[in-house]
C-alpha cells in the first residue's frame, strides 16, 4: 500500500506532463491553421476573389482555440484568481473557501459539458452553411469535450495547487519571482539558482547584487 501511495504522485505528474504536451499541440496546431487561413483569406481578397468558408472556419477555429486554451491554463492554474486575498485569510477559512471554489468551478463545467451534450442531440443532421460536408455536430463537439477537458486538468492541477494553500504560497508570486531570479542570472552571468545549492545560491544572488550595484556606480 505504501508503495502505492509512494508511486502515485509521480504517476499524477506524468499524466499531467502528457495532457499538457498534447494540449500544448493542439492550440499551437489552432493557431497556426487558424492564422494560416486568415492570411490566405486576405490575399485572395486582395486578389478581388474570397473564400466563401473562411469567415465561418475561422469563427469555428477561434472557438476551439479558446475552449482548448482555457483547459491549457487551467491545467497551469493561469486563470486570473486573487489568491492575494485568499492567503491573507487563516487557514481555517482559506481552505474550506478553496475547496468550495473548486467544486463551484468544477460543478459548472460538468454542466456546461452535460448541456453541450444535449445540444449535439438538437443538432443532428445539421451543416455548415459553406461547407455541407462537414456537420455542425463536428463543430460544436468542443463544448463537452472542453468543459471534460477543463475538469480533468483542473483535477490534475489541484493536488500541488492545495499543497501552496496550505503552506500559504501564492502561486503567481513564485513566477514573478522565478523571472526576476532568472533576469538577475542573466544580468551577473552567474549560473541558475535551480542549479545551485542553498549556500551557493545566497553567494549567488550576493555576486548578483554587488555586480548590479557596480554597474550602476561605473
Amino acid at each position: 500500500m505504501s508503495s502505492v501511495l509512494a508511486s502515485s504522485p509521480s504517476l499524477l505528474d506524468r499524466l499531467s506532463k502528457v495532457v499538457e504536451r498534447l494540449l500544448e499541440i493542439v492550440v499551437i496546431g489552432l493557431m497556426v491553421v487558424l492564422t494560416v487561413l486568415i492570411v490566405v483569406s486576405v490575399v485572395y481578397r486582395k486578389l478581388d476573389a474570397s473564400l466563401s468558408f473562411a469567415d465561418e472556419v475561422a469563427s469555428i477555429l477561434l472557438a476551439w482555440l479558446t475552449y482548448y486554451g482555457a483547459a491549457l491554463a487551467a491545467l497551469k492554474r493561469g486563470h486570473i484568481g486573487f489568491d492575494g486575498l485568499l492567503l491573507s485569510l487563516p487557514p481555517s477559512i482559506r481552505l474550506p473557501l478553496a475547496a468550495l471554489s473548486e467544486v463551484l468551478v468544477i460543478f459548472f463545467f460538468a454542466l456546461m459539458a452535460w448541456m453541450g451534450w444535449k445540444v449535439l442531440v438538437v443538432l443532428e443532421g445539421m451543416s455548415l452553411v459553406s461547407l455541407s460536408w462537414v456537420p455542425v455536430q463536428l463543430t460544436q463537439s468542443v463544448i463537452p469535450i472542453g468543459g471534460a477537458l477543463f475538469i480533468l486538468c483542473e483535477l490534475l492541477s489541484l493536488p500541488a495547487h492545495w499543497q501552496r494553500l496550505k503552506q500559504g504560497v501564492s502561486h503567481e508570486r513564485e513566477e514573478i519571482e522565478e523571472i526576476a531570479r532568472h533576469h538577475m542570472d542573466e544580468n551577473s552571468g552567474a549560473p541558475p539558482v535551480s542549479q545551485l545549492g542553498q549556500g551557493e545560491a545566497t553567494t549567488a544572488q550576493a555576486q548578483a547584487r554587488a555586480a548590479q550595484v557596480r554597474r550602476a556606480q561605473s
